[in-house]
């Protein structure tokens, strides 16, 4: 039995007494404990090992005082199960040796048994649902099917995605054979995981952005609807297609339970392209958690002021960086708690 279930509550748009709150990428790089565990594992110990990934996970309920916990892992365990090589460099992020090329590598792709291969993230699901004792929801994730194409043909992160749109532009048959096999992998390992415990799941695609409106309906929109409709029915489906403001509408009225907002929209744009159809969650800059905590405060009441208190889960426009001080994060979460309507 869930002693709060405000975040689930607001998911499926029932009254809420207050604005529930959790950061994206909270199980992670600003707090001290989580340094300590990176001192003495590499990135990927911590993710395969389920102990571990239970331990990182529960530290912002913990020390941050969040309204759900997200289950430590990456969205880059989908190649790795799919057969390819995954490198985390520390200080310049992801690096996958061999990329997607052509038809034949996308053929040669494991797109069967996440169950097996992926068996560390439900143990590390249902250890982290078994130690939290129903203090808060757990969240399982998933990256995108076009977030996950861009690495598995860029082989590293970008501020363009040159070589995943070109291959997108130039062998479309090829980029949609890829996306079908990254989505029917991705629903497998979805269902998995709320099987394992999770009592919602976030879909991000962190760079829908880099798509225009056109080509977004083209290459990532399809593919987001069919994995909240493929889910519906087994848990509440967040999608978060970062930097894409214009797909707000026509996702509003996908099987979704809410959509992430970033701040490249403001909160009454983001309700009126939405017709308060479905929760929306977001939208605070990571970077204004730099700002003096009487500044985060004014922030978050403006934040909120704008997406109104109903159907609305507080959280920020991407993930928390390494450099937030912890106590700033707590005044974030802390803001939104003791947030206020103005009469």
């Amino acid at each position: 039995m869930l002693k709060n279930d405000l975040f689930l509550r607001a998911l499926k748009g029932e009254p809420t007494e207050r604005v529930p709150v959790w950061m994206m990428r909270q199980a992670g790089r600003y707090l001290p404990d989580y340094m300590k565990l990176k001192a003495k594992y590499d990135f990927f110990t911590r993710v395969q090992t389920p102990e571990l990934a239970a331990e990182i996970t529960l530290q912002p309920i913990d020390q941050v005082g969040v309204d759900a916990a997200i289950i430590f892992s990456d969205i880059l365990v989908i190649p790795q199960a799919m057969g390819v090589e995954v490198l985390m460099e520390e200080g310049k992020g992801p690096h996958l040796p061999k990329v997607i090329a052509n038809q034949k590598d996308i053929d040669a792709l494991i797109t069967t048994g996440a169950e097996q291969s992926l068996d560390y993230v439900y143990k590390a699901l249902s250890l982290t649902k078994n130690q939290l004792g129903g203090r808060v929801p757990l969240i399982g994730f998933a990256g995108a099917p076009w977030t996950i194409l861009c690495y598995m043909v860029e082989g590293k992160g970008s501020k363009t995605w040159e070589k995943a749109k070109q291959f997108a532009y130039t062998q479309t048959r090829e980029a949609h054979s890829l996306l079908e096999k990254i989505t029917n992998i991705t629903i497998e390992y979805l269902k998995n995981q709320v099987k394992a415990g999770a009592d919602a799941v976030q879909v991000f695609d962190s760079w829908a952005g880099s798509l225009s409106p056109e080509d977004f309906n083209t290459f990532s929109k399809p593919y987001l609807v069919r994995i909240a409709e493929e889910l519906k029915g087994y848990a509440p489906v967040i999608l978060f297609p970062k930097g894409s403001w214009y797909a707000l509408e026509d996702l509003s009225k996908s099987g979704a339970s809410a959509l992430g907002v970033d701040w490249t929209v403001s909160p009454a744009m983001a309700r009126q392209f939405t017709g308060n159809r479905i929760t929306l969650q977001g939208n605070f800059d990571p970077a204004k958690l730099l700002s003096p905590i009487p500044e985060i405060e004014k922030a978050v009441n403006k934040m909120i002021d704008g997406f109104g208190t109903q159907r609305y889960i507080a959280n920020l426009g991407h993930g928390i960086t390494p450099n937030i001080p912890v106590e700033h994060a707590k005044a974030f979460v802390e803001a939104v708690k003791n947030y206020k309507a103005k009469n």
